[in-house]
């Protein structure tokens, strides 16, 4: 028996997977959640083999340290739409086989047999976000400074930034520094339009 985590921030979508899951005799539902911060205490309370987390789970900490938290106590597929960043803030290349993505665009039995299949110790990763994935790997932005990017490129002031992350106005101020090295923009905004043109944002 499959016993499986289901974390969702719809409640609809949530109660559908849980009931198309339920039909499958190897799979049991032992736990749901609308929000990433409950993920980690109720993988160590109902020990699923797998936890299927939505992309946009809201979460305090980021994707990337919730899905390394948790994969190291069970299995992970993340639910994401082709078009999302997930590649890029979650080192699927690094991290499978203990985690895999699937789209939010395939059918029911694609998880289910994604599931099934990560169990079995396979890598389970749409093919499209395969591409990025690949692409992420050369990506030579840590994420603080991927994060600290995209704040900027929203508009954000390094202050702000600052006050937003709850860290110090010079902390900010040499992530951007480093981004700039790293990127080899001259300016905040080449530096925004490298990053974005290399798909490291």
């Amino acid at each position: 028996m499959i016993r499986v985590l289901l974390a969702h921030q719809g409640g609809l979508v949530r109660g559908a997977l849980s009931s198309v899951l339920a039909q499958e005799e190897d799979i049991e539902v032992v736990a749901e959640s609308a929000h990433g911060n409950e993920v980690s205490e109720l993988v160590d309370r109902e020990r699923p083999d797998i936890a299927v987390l939505d992309f946009d789970l809201p979460v305090s900490t980021t994707m990337t340290e919730l899905c390394e938290q948790v994969s190291a106590r069970c299995i992970v597929l993340i639910i994401a739409e082709r078009s999302s960043a997930v590649c890029r803030r979650v080192d699927v290349a690094r991290l499978a086989p203990r985690i895999g993505v699937i789209a939010k665009e395939s059918p029911p039995e694609a998880l289910i047999d994604g599931m099934r299949r990560m169990i079995l110790g396979e890598t389970v990763l749409d093919g499209e976000l395969a591409r990025a994935a690949l692409a992420a790997v050369q990506n030579p932005l840590t994420e603080r400074e991927r994060e600290v990017l995209r704040l900027a490129d929203a508009g954000l002031t390094a202050r702000d930034i600052a006050l937003k992350l709850f860290l110090s106005h010079g902390t900010v101020r040499n992530h951007l520094s480093r981004v700039m090295t790293k990127t080899g923009g001259r300016t905040r905004i080449e530096a925004i339009r490298i990053a974005q043109d290399s798909g490291w944002i």
